[in-house]
């Protein structure tokens, strides 16, 4: 394997990989994770096999070794990843589904997506119609009539929900 042989690469893993799987979900709670912290220690292996370190001729106990260092990585990265979704603001829709009395939301969200990026971006956002062109990679004259297009079918829309409140 030092050499670049794939197959003792495979061969290797094959050897190795349900005792190091046993050892990553003892130390893991989630089985992917576990999986994932094995071929992080393959694939480290294969990066580093020129100056892996082997113990009686078996690079087993640098597995494990690894094995639990990308157990533990994944095991924080996890957990700073819960922290952020716990600190996330709460996804745009839910907050605008309580204040949304004018039904302007509701008819938005009607309109093809490629109407709605259109005004968003120039309406709502602001942007000179040259800049939605390239930010969307669209001709400015297609970003005109997508725009007029999404006005009028959202001044319909709303024509009908005021009807509705009379």
């Amino acid at each position: 394997m030092r050499q670049g042989d794939e197959f003792a690469l495979a061969a290797l893993f094959d050897r190795h990989e349900p005792r190091l799987f046993r050892h990553a979900a003892r130390l893991l709670t989630s089985r992917e994770d576990a999986k994932d912290a094995v071929t992080i220690a393959f694939f480290e292996l294969w990066r580093k096999r020129e100056s892996v370190r082997l113990v009686d001729g078996s690079p087993l106990p640098w597995l494990l070794t690894t094995v639990a260092y990308a157990a533990r990585n994944l095991e924080r990265s996890g957990r700073r990843y819960r922290t952020l979704l716990d600190r996330a603001p709460a996804p745009v829709e839910e907050l605008f589904v309580a204040h949304d009395e004018s039904g302007v939301l509701a008819a938005l969200k009607k309109l093809p997506a490629r109407e709605q990026s259109v005004l968003v971006l120039s309406v709502l956002e602001g942007y000179p119609e040259r800049d939605v062109a390239e930010a969307l990679g669209i001709p400015l004259g297609t970003v005109k009539s997508r725009l007029s297009r999404a006005k009028a079918r959202l001044r319909d829309e709303l024509s009908s929900v005021e009807g509705a409140w009379a």
